[in-house]
């Protein structure tokens, strides 16, 4: 089982690069020059000067401004920014096993300790060490953490604007949200206890301890004038907590905490934001992450760049690390650099897809035969090569590439299955039946949508949609006449002129092409007011706890419906709560059940999955003991980096001195 979880080298052979340097070793003296993006060498090339005290990050996808929680929305950016600026999560996710475990730096020795009601449910109660601190050095105690609850799940929450938290696995949630100020399942014992407990209808949870998933947020910058108090019946607010107070608190666009917390938990304070780029500077009071390392690079700049001009931003020395590069062409011309021996990279398989999200409520894709034709207008395959080149794969199910779930049913991960006699106690027979029963598990089962244009004629046809005058298909009074918005600037347009709007038009359906800028297009996918467009062209990234039941609400036609896309199905959410409900532990019955949910998935088509790709990172090697990983972005992995020449090391090795880097 030991480190089973572990992304196979297997996925990255998608890359097919030339070996890079390796982290640390010295450049050569003589560099080769790079190629010129015509193929030509050039006369010469000067390895710009980078400064060790800052790190300027560039990512494609610029940041919206929401740095405070996912209630406004999940902006891929913005998350990595949240994850510098907030930090001492209660849980940590252990890759190495695939689970998730008491956060080593927050929780005391002992981790936490767990006992159950004749009821069945489950009470977590966590001791946390009395020297957390936020970054202007107020202590952080367990009721920080009971706030973080009781702000998240209030229904103040949607009168500023935001979706409120839903932990209807906390006893005593139904009772708060019918307007009972106190939640009984979330005790403060102590300054430093803080007591949960899990409804047993919860129970089992697959990813169990990540329901304890939670980050201290100030109460006294947040909601000043209030406090977090238990009488003994469970914690509640006291004060003026009001939605008055919060749009001033959060919301204000100078000053709010949503887009200018300027007092957190994490390894770095932001020191500025402009609305285009942040500035960050080390947590003096930063106590360490899961693995107690705190960050050795003074500052951070976080830039949006763009695919034309990364490449150059980073060889004249504007940009020290280049985040989530996916377009076939920019990974080339930045491969060119790496030739030169100043430059090196990590690649690591995507934790998640891009997608065509349906908007289902409106009247053209709200039938599930409709979505299924569309998808047979669209050719993956084309747009796959089209953008990402050698560097991604077609994807059938709401699934990446960097999930442990996809590569054990896909077989490129070794089956969890132990070696018959010894330890393990296992006959043969029952080794055979258990190897038996992975093997059988197969992505063949998804149901698969290939370019098949006359399919989508006739599952239009079956479903009532005749051709008008124009070629195109009415219904009722709704004509297939489909908008699809897009990000500005992005060229998976110009792709789909060719493998998505011919097959449509042969199909009967028509499409215009509708760029938006991404907090737009954001604010359409998260349904923050009147949905314009019926499909949307985006990417997700999961968490390590992938539990789709979460993303369910009760829809208007009273079944459950998927969230933001509107799909409304009862067996979908059925599955993912099955999937959810499997006993920790239990990888095998896990991934036949997420089988069973990738299949229905494909059924209803609330989404068009098209791809999951390898990101790459770019870097010079002065950046030392950089290493992201799917489950690990580069907001994480840069709190264990630092910036140094190869020679610092070899001068220490010769000396015997060691540096010391020290908060």
């Amino acid at each position: 089982m030991k480190k089973i979880f572990s992304l196979l080298v297997a996925l990255v052979m998608l890359a097919s690069l030339e070996a890079a340097p390796a982290e640390g070793v010295q450049a050569p003296e003589t560099k080769e020059a790079p190629l010129s993006a015509a193929g030509e060498r050039e006369e010469s090339f000067v390895f710009p000067e980078y400064s060790y005290e800052e790190l300027t990050v560039g990512n494609p996808t610029p940041v919206e401004g929401k740095f405070f929680t996912e209630m406004w929305g999940n902006n891929t950016s913005d998350l990595d920014v949240r994850q510098l600026l907030h930090g001492y999560n209660l849980v940590s996710w252990d890759e190495e096993n695939g689970l998730y475990v008491a956060n080593p730096v927050v929780v005391t020795e002992g981790g936490i300790v767990v006992y159950d009601n004749e009821s069945g449910d489950r009470t977590y109660l966590l001791t946390l060490y009395s020297d957390l601190k936020f970054s202007d050095g107020t202590p952080i105690t367990a009721f920080d953490y009971a706030f973080t609850i009781l702000m998240q799940i209030s229904p103040v929450i949607r009168e500023i604007g935001g979706t409120p938290l839903r932990v209807d696995y906390i006893q005593g949630y139904e009772e708060y949200m019918a307007g009972n100020p106190v939640l009984s399942g979330l005790r403060v014992l102590a300054d430093h206890q803080l007591r949960i407990t899990v409804r047993h209808e919860y129970l089992p949870f697959f990813y169990e301890l990540g329901l304890l998933d939670c980050l201290p947020y100030p109460i006294h910058v947040i909601a000043p004038g209030c406090s977090v108090k238990d009488d003994g019946n469970g914690a509640y607010i006291d004060g003026p907590f009001t939605a008055e107070l919060l749009r001033n608190t959060i919301m204000n666009p100078e000053s709010g905490y949503l887009s200018h917390p300027a007092v957190g938990s994490g390894p770095y304070v932001l020191t500025k934001f402009d609305g285009n780029v942040c500035e960050f500077e080390r947590n003096p009071y930063f106590k360490g992450d899961a693995d107690g390392m705190v960050p050795m690079i003074e500052r951070l700049r976080l830039v949006p760049v763009n695919n034309e001009t990364m490449a150059e931003g980073m060889r004249t020395g504007k940009i020290g690390l280049l985040n989530k590069v996916t377009r076939a062409d920019s990974i080339e011309q930045l491969n060119r650099l790496t030739g030169t021996g100043y430059y090196t990279y990590s690649n690591y398989p995507r934790l998640g897809l891009a997608f065509l999200s349906f908007n289902c409520e409106r009247p053209a894709v709200r039938s599930a035969a409709v979505r299924r034709a569309i998808a047979h207008c669209m050719d993956k395959d084309q747009l796959t090569a089209d953008y990402t080149g050698n560097f991604g794969l077609r994807v059938d199910g709401y699934y990446g590439l960097g999930q442990w779930m996809y590569q054990l049913v896909n077989g490129t991960m070794m089956y969890p299955v132990e070696e018959p006699g010894g330890e393990s106690g296992l006959t043969q027979t029952e080794h055979d039946a258990q190897l038996a029963a992975w093997q059988a598990l197969t992505l063949e089962e998804i149901p698969k949508y290939d370019l098949d244009p006359s399919a989508a004629a006739r599952l239009l046809e079956e479903d009532g949609w005749k051709k008008g005058p124009d070629g195109i298909r009415e219904k009722e009074g709704v004509r297939l006449n489909l908008t699809l918005a897009y990000p500005a600037g992005s060229r998976v347009a110009d792709s789909m002129e060719t493998s998505f709007r011919p097959h449509l038009e042969a199909a009967g359906i028509g499409i215009t092409f509708l760029p938006m800028e991404l907090g737009d297009l954001l604010d359409q996918f998260y349904h923050r007011g009147e949905r314009s467009a019926d499909l949307l062209f985006l990417g997700s990234n999961f968490d390590p706890m992938f539990d789709p039941a979460a993303h369910f609400h009760q829809g208007d036609s009273g079944m459950p419906s998927w969230d933001y896309t509107e799909a409304a199905d009862e067996e979908l959410y059925r599955l993912a709560l099955e999937m959810r409900r499997t006993e920790p532990g239990n990888l095998l019955e896990y991934c036949q059940k997420w089988l069973a949910f990738q299949q229905r998935f494909a059924e209803v088509e609330p989404m068009i999955p098209l791809y999951s790709n390898v990101y790459f990172d770019y870097y010079p090697t002065i950046l030392q003991q950089y290493l992201p990983s799917s489950s690990q972005t580069w907001s994480e992995a840069i709190v264990k980096a630092y910036l140094s020449d190869a020679e610092d090391a070899e001068e220490e090795e010769e000396t015997g001195e060691t540096e010391t880097f020290i908060d």
